[in-house]
């Protein structure tokens, strides 16, 4: 039987989700909670992958396992078994042709940066700080842009075997508050897929068009399929978070 698992996890530690050589993943993590209570090599796929130190609040991944667990229990069973900083947060039986990654319509994601002139030892775990300063009214303002069908090829590493390179957004919001000093920006952006170091770089370009480093017609050069240094900056991993994916369905009972 099918069962898609809810997972949440601080990416710190990990070379991000997909097993690789020569690195601990949330993946491989997972996959060994899953032999240690099903007491077989069980597979482990994932809405899609997240990179090396970028945190997932609502990840959603399928398994395939023959087991007597009530769906609901098998998140306490591989909790037992998982380290602190990844955790199940709920399990179910998965939808008649439910596959995490093929299945998914949506993908939110949320870049959180701190710009202050100190550092906050607290927010550095999961905001990248920005020293210095930045117009957050020109952050929202360029954001705008990004919502669309456009071609990501200057948003993507170098080297990408992604197939295509055109990908649609369907909504960018730039979110603000201040507090000790601080200027606590949080975008999030919404698209039917997204490429390697895409919204890193989506927020990098944000943020230096509020900087006055790169012009309007740059960042409207960026999305029509130019290269990598029509773009701005990509901004450190420790800011991204997997916020949700959307099936258009209920998957579980919350």
């Amino acid at each position: 039987m099918r069962y898609a698992l809810l997972l949440s996890y601080d990416g710190t530690n990990y070379g991000g989700w997909q097993i690789q050589p020569n690195s601990v993943t949330v993946q491989s993590k997972l996959e060994e909670a899953a032999l240690g209570l099903f007491g077989v090599p069980t597979p482990v796929t994932a809405s899609g992958r997240t990179d090396s130190g970028v945190h997932a609040r609502a990840q959603v991944c399928h398994l395939d396992a023959d087991t007597t667990i009530p769906a609901e229990k098998i998140a306490d069973a591989l909790n037992m078994r998982l380290p602190e900083d990844i955790s199940v947060i709920a399990s179910a039986v998965a939808p008649q042709g439910f596959d995490s990654n093929r299945s998914a319509k949506k993908k939110t994601y949320c870049y959180r940066m701190y710009i202050s002139p100190r550092r906050n030892p607290i927010k550095d775990r999961y905001w990248a700080w920005v020293k210095g300063g930045a117009d957050v009214e020109k952050m929202q303002y360029i954001s705008r842009f990004f919502v669309g069908e456009h071609d990501f090829k200057a948003y993507s590493k170098s080297g990408s075997a992604a197939k295509t390179t055109v990908r649609t957004i369907y909504s960018a919001e730039v979110k603000y508050s201040r507090a000790l000093g601080s200027t606590d920006v949080e975008i999030y952006v919404t698209g039917n897929g997204f490429l390697y170091n895409m919204v890193r770089t989506v927020a990098g370009t944000i943020l230096n068009f509020a900087q006055g480093a790169i012009s309007e017609e740059r960042v409207l050069g960026s999305l029509g399929g130019g290269g990598r240094e029509l773009a701005g900056k990509t901004m450190p991993a420790c800011g991204l978070t997997l916020e949700s994916v959307d099936y258009g369905v209920k998957i579980f009972d919350f």
